[in-house]
């Protein structure tokens, strides 16, 4: 539960930063608090019409994606392991589910579409293990959005969550491993015949990569775009909505 530490709790409740990532040797990666608590901007909107049947986002956050989608009509659920950040998310109209990703999730090998955005490629700090729970999850043929690093970057390393520059000791949060991945280093994490590379582009100085999981079958149908979750608890899938209602 990482990312439950006050720092990034206090800011989502806030709406704002001065949120960062630092590092052992001191290097800091701010993060954008500011747009993950706004309306999707029109690079998010983009990666939307992009997605496929059921979509679930990684590192939800704040929800905005998720409390959008809702909003569409759409199958969409939010994990995060902050409290503060799935409750923000119910707060917008979304559902999300407290939990790690690596966590036992509801309609796991049924989601048509995984959203890694806003650096969540970096969770766990092992890409390659991420990757390989990314296709548990998708079903056959499923699509994968991730969000990299606009430069050729394979990092990984232990990290805090720190509110000010110059914050360290009892106003850092617990350390944890994190990974920052440019395209090219994903794409190499990224290999058949687990996954083949949809599409690449940039949009708003963000760089995205979308991959295509394996099928096992011919043609795979993408679950109800219509259908709405209203559970965030789990239970057998039924028809073609990953989560079924209770």
């Amino acid at each position: 539960m990482t990312w439950s530490a006050d720092p990034y709790s206090d800011a989502l409740r806030a709406g704002r930063g001065p949120l960062f990532l630092r590092r052992a040797d001191g290097w800091l990666l701010p993060l954008e608090v500011e747009r993950w608590c706004a309306r999707p901007d029109s690079v998010d909107l983009d990666v939307l019409a992009r997605c496929e049947g059921a979509v679930l986002d990684v590192g939800c956050g704040p929800g905005r994606l998720v409390a959008e989608l809702a909003a569409r009509g759409r199958t969409a659920l939010g994990v995060d392991v902050s409290e503060a950040a799935v409750a923000h998310t119910a707060r917008l109209g979304g559902m999300a589910v407290r939990r790690s990703v690596f966590e036992p999730l509801p309609g796991e090998g049924r989601w048509g579409t995984a959203l890694l955005l806003d650096g969540n490629l970096g969770i766990g700090g092992d890409p390659g293990v991420l990757l390989d729970r990314m296709a548990q999850l998708l079903l056959p043929g499923g699509l994968l959005i991730a969000e990299t690093v606009p430069l050729d970057v394979d990092e990984r390393a232990s990290v805090h969550l720190v509110p000010a520059t110059g914050t360290q000791g009892n106003g850092a949060g617990a350390p944890f491993p994190w990974a920052r991945l440019g395209t090219p280093a994903l794409l190499r994490y990224a290999r058949p015949p687990v996954w083949r590379v949809e599409g690449q582009w940039t949009a708003g100085g963000r760089c995205f990569a979308a991959l295509r999981s394996r099928s096992t079958r011919s043609s795979a149908e993408p679950p109800n775009r219509n259908a709405v979750i209203s559970s965030q608890r789990a239970r057998k899938p039924s028809g073609d909505s990953p989560v079924s209602n209770r």
